[in-house]
């Protein structure tokens, strides 16, 4: 398979791309992102996969970590997760080692600060997984299992079980926040990093608004701040986060929306980020097709809308902010593109930079340190 080209200190961003493998794709992409211009490079396979919906790197840089999101892993029923050894001149990916979780299909993972535990989640399973990570980044056998629990959303269509869909770890290294779109809830779990052990806390989740659906979270750049990405009726809930306990208190939920905006089960919030300088986030939206920025109150944490944004091509299930915050880089899963835009750092506004590049069905973004 082909690779991107070789990189020398001043040359372009590295970029993975995650992917359903349904429709054309056969597994991760690569591609370069112009840090002067914008422009991005044709996507490469660098490694084939099955479903390798969501990334995540290793805090050293040389390791990539992916699901298997599709629910068969070798033949069986499962899902799985894959470590690679990334090249670091060409972006090549080398798998190390796959393994098991022991349950449905993953949709969701991430990796501690000291580069000891591997948490993932089950969106059809309903669960969170830990495995230990070995000195070379290999992923270690599974270390623990926890099933979601709780009361069901009220709305039926969507919130028919447990639906763990996100995994954070809180920026002193000691919980993890899994999201759960079917119980409304943020579960906040103790985390053993030496052992890649999770025990649950006490208390033991922080319960978002009924019929929201929590996708995905970030915190603030100071961790005083957590904010939860609600799919099902596109919103935001910010949250004081309590570092000494692993809980938050909602104080704000607010839409990702325009005013008068109907919701229907297609237009639903799909990723959020927070800009590297701390002042403003980001969510995209699904159906409306737009990306939504915020202003972050350095002060209160409170959310002030500054502009709802066209992002660029048709289902924007995944962005990523480039490192130093100058960029951000759209998948749009049904157009099957990627598209670029120039971020303001002053008013974190989005211009479309006219870089877009074909990839099949992309899902997911990662910018490689």
């Amino acid at each position: 398979m082909s690779q991107p080209s070789v990189r020398s200190a001043d040359s372009p961003s590295l970029i993975f791309i995650g992917t359903y493998t349904k429709s054309g794709s056969r597994g991760i992409h690569a591609l370069r992102l112009d840090g002067r211009t914008g422009a991005l490079t044709a996507p490469q396979l660098v490694a084939e996969a099955a479903n390798p919906t969501f990334l995540t790197l290793h805090p050293n840089g040389r390791v990539l970590y992916s699901v298997c999101e599709s629910g068969m892993v070798d033949g069986k029923p499962g899902g799985a997760v894959r470590a690679y050894a990334i090249d670091a001149v060409t972006g090549a990916l080398s798998l190390l080692n796959e393994q098991r979780s022991g349950g449905l299909g993953l949709a969701h993972l991430a990796v501690d600060a000291t580069g000891h535990t591997l948490a993932a989640v089950s969106y059809g399973g309903g669960y969170v997984v830990a495995f230990p990570l070995e000195a070379g980044g290999h992923v270690g056998p599974r270390s623990v299992l926890i099933p979601q629990q709780g009361p069901l959303g009220p709305n039926r269509a969507r919130q028919n079980q447990s639906h763990a869909h996100c995994v954070t770890f809180s920026p002193d290294n000691r919980f993890v926040l899994v999201a759960d779109l079917g119980f409304d809830r943020v579960f906040s779990y103790r985390l053993d990093p030496a052992r890649a052990l999770l025990t649950p806390n006490d208390p033991p989740f922080i319960t978002i608004e009924p019929g929201t659906g929590p996708r995905h979270s970030k915190f603030s750049t100071d961790g005083r701040f957590f904010y939860v990405l609600n799919e099902i009726d596109g919103s935001v809930t910010a949250c004081a986060y309590d570092a000494a306990r692993g809980t938050g208190t909602p104080f704000q939920h607010i839409s990702t929306l325009p005013a008068g905006f109907l919701v229907t089960d297609p237009d639903r919030a799909a990723e959020i980020h927070v800009h590297p300088n701390g002042r403003f986030l980001y969510t995209s939206n699904r159906g409306h097709d737009s990306i939504a920025i915020f202003a972050i109150a350095a002060d209160t944490g409170r959310l002030t809308l500054v502009e709802i944004a066209p992002a660029g091509g048709k289902e924007p299930r995944n962005f990523a902010l480039s490192p130093d915050g100058a960029w951000l880089v759209c998948a749009h899963q049904y157009s099957d593109t990627l598209a670029v835009f120039r971020v303001d750092p002053a008013s974190g506004r989005l211009t479309l930079t006219g870089g877009t590049v074909s990839a099949s069905t992309p899902v997911c973004v990662l910018f490689a340190r």
